[in-house]
């Protein structure tokens, strides 16, 4: 979207069996997006059909009532709050001679302008050129108004060809460089493979990256906005004088994630499919918590991970609605009720995870000649050394390390 604030509509199907009020939480969410991707929401519209118009999407009866109220409101864009076709954004843009955006569309938009490290860059540009390249088609016409981009260097089949050629060897090289992004994020992943990973997953702007900063004093960018953050970031968190883990913030999840999206930041997830646990943090005072919860549930069974450990965590108890944090502790009395932002309960959760740590990890003594830095290259890598002297000619080491390693390290003295 460009700088100055677009003015839009906002465009939903409600199919049989779909109730109003979640028609409407779903308009709520993607006015959110609007608003974040700088656009401003001059209306909402629904339409019932039994299923998408092939078309048009919505059909053309209401295709003809949008273009009168696109001229009356002065609109700039249509969003949709689904998926469209390359041929429904084509016709919709004939139809009614404005531009056409659907969800994913938005949600790149808003991913692009969030990026900000190397690797969320190059994530972002690979997501946006998937989806553009079936799309190629319709933007030539749209875009030819234009100066500069994909697509728009002069009329003609020829030229979207080439286009088309230039946006798949674009992908390819944009691969190739995750794949190198990726191996770097392994080499430091064994360097700190002894340590307790712990990573904060949750619903966009449930308030994961405050509770890192609350906990860590990390200083990462926090707005009352979707997808503030994209980058994940790693801090170290004192548990105890002894004890302490990796504490990783990542991308918040979203009904309707587009799945090009998923698989673009799919080495930004690994931090996540990497984690020792899950610390699930809800939003309490969102009217839809529970469906938002259903949601991060369902991402996470599709990363593979439902059956990681999990800490649930509901947030912002100071902006609770009536009854939310009774149902909370009456239905999950294991989880923890914080509000990060205040500081509220963070040494109940702090203690949480000292258990869970100390629950997962065992502490043993090792001994090896003195002189093997190979050794104790490999144990660091496998354990983290709580203390170490020598006596009689051999380094004595009291470790602590994940039940799962423990054979592992004392395979070590045999070596």
């Amino acid at each position: 979207m460009p700088n100055q604030k677009e003015r839009v509509l906002l465009v939903a199907l409600r199919k049989p069996g779909v109730s109003e009020w979640e028609v409407n939480d779903h308009l709520d969410e993607l006015a959110q997006l609007a608003d974040t991707a700088g656009a401003i929401v001059v209306g909402r519209f629904t339409q019932r059909l039994a299923k998408p118009d092939p078309g048009t999407f919505i059909g053309r009866g209401k295709v003809q009532e949008l273009s009168q109220e696109v001229r009356i409101r002065s609109v700039n864009s249509m969003i949709f709050d689904d998926d469209l076709t390359p041929a429904q954004v084509r016709n919709l843009e004939q139809e009614t001679n404005v531009k056409i955006l659907d969800r994913s569309g938005v949600i790149l938009d808003i991913f692009a302008r969030r990026a900000r490290s190397r690797e969320a860059r190059t994530q972002v540009e690979l997501a946006q050129l998937n989806y553009l390249l079936p799309r190629l088609t319709r933007r030539w016409v749209h875009l030819s108004r234009q100066v500069g981009g994909i697509g728009v260097r002069g009329p003609g089949e020829t030229q979207l060809e080439v286009d088309r050629r230039l946006v798949r060897e674009r992908i390819s090289r944009l691969n190739k460089e995750l794949t190198k992004i990726d191996q770097s994020r392994q080499i430091r992943r064994l360097r700190r493979e002894s340590q307790f990973r712990a990573a904060i997953v949750g619903y966009t702007n449930s308030g994961k990256s405050t509770l890192l900063n609350a906990l860590t004093g990390a200083e990462v960018f926090v707005e009352n906005r979707l997808f503030a953050t994209l980058d994940s970031t790693t801090r170290k968190l004192a548990l105890t004088p002894q004890t302490s883990i990796l504490l990783t913030d990542t991308v918040g999840f979203i009904r309707k994630l587009p799945h090009h999206l998923i698989a673009s930041f799919r080495s930004t997830l690994e931090e996540t499919i990497q984690a020792d646990l899950l610390i699930h943090v809800v939003d309490l005072s969102h009217p839809q918590f529970r469906h938002q919860m259903e949601t991060v549930r369902t991402v996470l069974t599709e990363l593979g991970l439902e059956d990681r450990p999990r800490l649930l965590v509901f947030n912002k108890v100071d902006q609770i609605r009536d009854g939310a944090l009774e149902w909370a502790r009456s239905n999950y009395p294991a989880a923890v009720a914080i509000s990060a932002l205040l500081g509220i309960r963070l040494n109940e959760l702090t203690q949480r995870l000292t258990e869970i740590v100390l629950r997962e990890y065992v502490e043993g003594d090792l001994t090896l000649p003195i002189g093997q830095g190979a050794l104790i290259s490999r144990l660091y890598r496998f354990a983290e050394v709580l203390e170490m002297s020598q006596r009689d000619g051999l380094l004595h080491v009291r470790f602590r390390t994940h039940h799962t390693t423990l054979n592992r390290v004392k395979s070590l003295a045999k070596s």
